[in-house]
């Protein structure tokens, strides 16, 4: 496995994350307080689109049903908000990232 570049540290504001896609996968990159983290997009419950959910601190909050996910290291940590269910998910898929001057690689 080797490092790709993916984008530019100013792509991702500060407190923000960004959705890119790298060979054929859909990874969210997240920038909390200047360190930037990697995680899979895709919910694990029923695939929602987590770059659109809300980020709070470091949980992201999936947009379809609110599972929600600690965006450094992926574990899930509630699953989602339906009446009445229980649903255990799982984790995300966490990827290392480095940062190579203003550039962001992610290893797959």
């Amino acid at each position: 496995m080797e490092f790709v570049k993916v984008c530019k540290k100013s792509d991702i504001k500060l407190g923000t994350m960004n959705k890119f896609e790298i060979n054929g996968k859909e990874i969210v990159i997240s920038n909390l307080a200047g360190k930037y983290f990697a995680i899979n997009n895709k919910c694990t419950h029923m695939n929602g689109d987590l770059s659109k959910g809300k980020l709070e601190g470091n949980i992201v909050t999936c947009p379809k049903h609110g599972s929600k996910f600690d965006v450094t290291t992926g574990k899930a940590i509630s699953g989602p908000k339906i009446p009445l269910l229980k649903i255990k998910i799982k984790d995300e898929e966490k990827y290392e990232l480095k940062i190579q001057g203003e550039d962001i690689l992610i290893k797959l």
